[in-house]
């Protein structure tokens, strides 16, 4: 019980200097968002004593400076927007340790031998998942294959370059105006997944395909898996059927999914 009330006035102090320390970089920037990252918004609400503490590091080890406050949320992360101290914009991708919604998440990890040592629980699956998509995202990277640059991934927080301007993200394939080329392009990036990185999207979707001016990007990579994963060729499938019916929708001539699933896998 003494050990419980200690951790909590720990935790209470360490909460209070990261809000102290986030307020004074905020003092002396201008670019931030109204909410910013306060302590009773967000931090009691959204993240847990861990995360706060994971966040603090991240500052005093010089990933970033600051936090301006979230950009968007979903079942299992919230997108913070933070800046570095060279005023670049970082993406802040926060994986919730509270949601259930992992647990439906383990056929893409189990199976890949990239990642055969998965402890049980909650926990240990969202700080895997973050490490995972920072490993898909550094070799598609490196590969040069068109995904947010990864910065750095501590437990259930990944750092990636922020994709937009001004806290503002990209507008996704979604919720853009789509041709021919993007199509080509959307295959191009499923083919370049399977043969440059060894590397199935797994969840490959307009919602996860930013269109910039520079063409499109690829982001939420948590799904991928090796191709040794015993069901790469199933997820390859998938992926191709659901960009193939979303361009499809939108009046773009597509190539036949049998087709191109036999062109990309052959030709590896």
């Amino acid at each position: 019980m003494y050990v419980n009330s200690m951790t909590d006035v720990i935790s209470k102090k360490l909460e209070s200097k990261i809000d102290n320390k986030l307020n004074s970089k905020r003092k002396r920037k201008q670019k931030h968002l109204e909410d910013g990252f306060k302590k009773g918004k967000v931090v009691n609400e959204v993240l847990d004593k861990p995360t706060v503490m994971t966040l603090y590091k991240m500052i005093t080890d010089h990933i970033i400076e600051y936090v301006n406050g979230s950009v968007s949320a979903g079942k299992e992360s919230v997108l913070f927007w933070g800046v570095d101290e060279n005023d670049a914009d970082v993406a802040l991708k926060i994986y919730l340790v509270s949601t259930s919604n992992f647990k439906k998440r383990e056929p893409y990890i189990t199976g890949d031998p990239r990642f055969s040592h998965l402890k049980k629980g909650t926990k240990n699956m969202v700080y895997l998942w973050a490490k995972k998509e920072y490993r898909n995202l550094s070799q598609c990277y490196d590969a040069g294959i068109p995904v947010p640059e990864p910065l750095h991934v501590t437990n259930n927080v990944l750092a990636m370059k922020f994709i937009g301007n001004n806290g503002t993200p990209c507008n996704s394939l979604l919720t853009s105006e789509v041709d021919e080329h993007d199509y080509d392009q959307a295959i191009s990036i499923i083919r370049d997944l399977y043969q440059k990185v060894n590397l199935v999207h797994g969840d490959f979707s307009e919602y996860n395909i930013f269109k910039t001016e520079n063409g499109l990007m690829v982001f939420d990579l948590g799904s991928g898996v090796d191709l040794r994963h015993p069901n790469s060729q199933n997820f390859l499938k998938r992926d191709i059927n659901n960009i193939t019916r979303f361009f499809s929708k939108r009046g773009i001539l597509c190539a036949d999914t049998d087709n191109i699933f036999e062109e990309i896998v052959n030709d590896l």
